[in-house]
Formats: C-alpha cells, structure tokens, sequence
C-alpha cells in the first residue's frame, strides 16, 4: 500500500487515481479516505487525478500520540501535496476537512501549489462560544459530547447516520450505506476522537478565511443538523474574499452521499473551469 511520511515522522496512507488536474480530498470527521467513493470514479473519469488519505489516526494510517491540531493537520496536507509535487491544485474538504483545507490556505497557500479550494459542510469559522463569538456552540456541549465519545461511543455512533444523511428529511439511504458510514467511524480510535473534537471545538479560523487568496467554493447543505449553515457555511462564505456559496435544498450534512450527483458536476466544474 502507498504511504508518504509527514515532517514528524507520522506514516499516512494515501491513493492516487486518475490523470489530469489534481484534486485533493481531504475527509470529514472520524471517516477515512473511502468516504469519497462516490466522488473518485466520476472526477477520475472526467479527467482530473484524484488523490485521498488516511488522516493520521484514521484506518491505515499511523495512531501517534499527538499532532492533532490543525496546524499539524494542515502541515501534513502540505507534505502529500510535496511529496506527490502536485501543482495547480483544487483542494476540497468536508467538515473537520474544512479546517485542514483552511488551516493549509493560511499556512502554505503563498506556495502556490493550491490555486483553488472547496469547502463542504464546513465547520468554520470558530465552534465555539466566546465574547467575540455570541453565537457559538457553549462549553456544555462540548463536554456532553466528549462524555459520550468516552463513555459509550458505539451508542453515539448509532444514532448518527441519521443526522448525517438526513433520514429524517426523506433521503433515501439504504440500511447497507449506514452501515458502511457506521463501521468506519468505529474504526478510529477514541482517543483519536477526543483530540480532534477538542481542536474542531476550540479552534478559531477567521483570520484564515479572510486570508485566502484563492478562489473558493463553499456547499452546505440547507437542513445541516451537524453544522447549521447560519453558523458555519454562510458565515464562512462572508469571510473568504473570493468565494461563490451555494446550499443544495434538503440536504444535511452527508451531502457526498445523499447529494453526490449535484456535488460531484459542482466540483468537476469548479475544479476544471
């Protein structure tokens, strides 16, 4: 299996399909790289090169110890996107993706290696609750959160997949996809859990976002349950400069899969126009 090495020695695994304009995926919360299997077949064979990982933690990847801020995560983007020299770049993340994506932009993007970038379901600009921040996410539910991931994270999982997909709002998700989406989050480590929502709910992009200084496309989903797009993606949209917003209409926030056709002609539209 393909697996390139981050400047802290951590061993990422990664895959590499297609030719043409590369498109960098980087994945939600608690998922692995599969996640994008209905993305890769269709951006591949409309011509673009397709590259997915294993965020570090996440499946096939190595489980250190630490590194899970985004400014560690965002510097591990950075060393795939050298390691395979990718040049003219699309960048797309989902969700807690959103943050690397972000972090990288305000970290490397001077680089030039990333001319665009695409933010889905995002979690930006800044979780939490605080002063400057009145309408965040209070510290109670952090807590309630981390006390379920910790206490019985097999239950939380349970019950997520329907936020996730919408279920609620008629979509219809086969019992075998929920499954998949089930099996996959267990598969990363509760530890692994704890330190990434601590940065997802701590950390504060707005200074990123206002300093991208490449195009952006930002897709939310109208009835996202996880992140509310009054909170999240329309308050991104009016801090990134250059950006074109868009909320698919029933959708929450697994939008790759529920809405994976309307998504995919955005990207491959976004990404080669």
């Amino acid at each position: 299996m393909p697996y390139f090495t981050t400047t802290d020695g951590t061993r990422l695994f990664y895959e590499d399909w297609g030719n043409g304009r590369p498109i960098v995926l980087v994945s939600t919360w608690a998922m692995s790289s599969g996640m994008w299997e209905n993305q890769v077949p269709f951006l591949t064979q409309h011509g673009l090169r397709c590259v997915t990982y294993d965020r570090r933690g996440s499946r096939r990847s190595d489980v250190p110890s630490d590194g899970y801020d985004f400014d560690t995560l965002a510097d591990d983007v950075a060393a795939l996107i050298d390691y395979l020299g990718l040049r003219d770049a699309t960048l797309v993340g989902h969700s807690m993706g959103t943050g690397e994506v972000t972090r990288y932009m305000a970290r490397h993007g001077a680089e030039g290696k990333v001319i665009k970038a695409a933010l889905l379901s995002s979690i930006t600009p800044c979780v939490r609750w605080s002063e400057d921040n009145p309408d965040g996410v209070p510290e109670a539910v952090y807590d309630a959160v981390a006390a379920q991931l910790a206490g019985d994270r097999a239950r939380y999982w349970s019950s997520w997949p329907g936020a996730l997909f919408g279920t609620h709002l008629g979509n219809p998700i086969s019992a075998e996809t929920i499954g998949w989406a089930v099996r996959d989050v267990m598969e990363t480590p509760v530890m692994v859990l704890l330190r990434t929502w601590d940065s997802i709910f701590r950390t504060d992009f707005r200074a990123d976002l206002r300093g991208f200084n490449v195009p952006a496309l930002i897709i939310h989903g109208a009835a996202d349950q996880n992140a509310i797009p009054a909170l999240t993606g329309q308050r991104t949209a009016a801090l990134v400069p250059d950006c074109a917003y868009k909320e698919y209409q029933g959708a929450a926030h697994g939008l790759f899969v529920t809405h994976k056709d309307q998504l995919n002609a955005d990207l491959l539209a976004f990404a080669k126009g």
